[in-house]
């Protein structure tokens, strides 16, 4: 892993893609969008952005990336996070993302 930057820390819903129900996110307040946008430069041509993410003691390196519907980033909650958390789609929870900037 890299070295963290600035952190981000919010509550979000967790939510099921509609085009793929396996895949589980929580959305970045539409807020903090911009300035990470100005902090960090897309990674890929898609525009994800590296963060490691943080759910209660869970820590984990990712990366979030721009959704039209939520005019944000989304960040993917992968299956051993949320039986780590006990969380699970509907769950309103606590996220706090650092920019990796390594």
């Amino acid at each position: 892993m890299g070295l963290a930057g600035p952190a981000f820390s919010f509550e979000g819903e967790l939510f099921e893609a509609a085009a793929a129900s396996a895949w589980v996110f929580v959305a970045v307040p539409v807020s903090d969008a911009e300035e990470i946008r100005n902090l960090a430069p897309p990674r890929t041509g898609f525009g994800s952005v590296t963060v490691f993410a943080r759910i209660g003691s869970t820590r984990w390196g990712t990366s979030i990336f721009p959704s039209k519907e939520t005019q944000s980033y989304v960040l993917p909650v992968k299956r051993a996070v949320r039986d780590a958390e006990q969380i699970d789609t509907g769950d309103i929870i606590r996220v706090t993302i650092e920019i990796d900037q390594g």
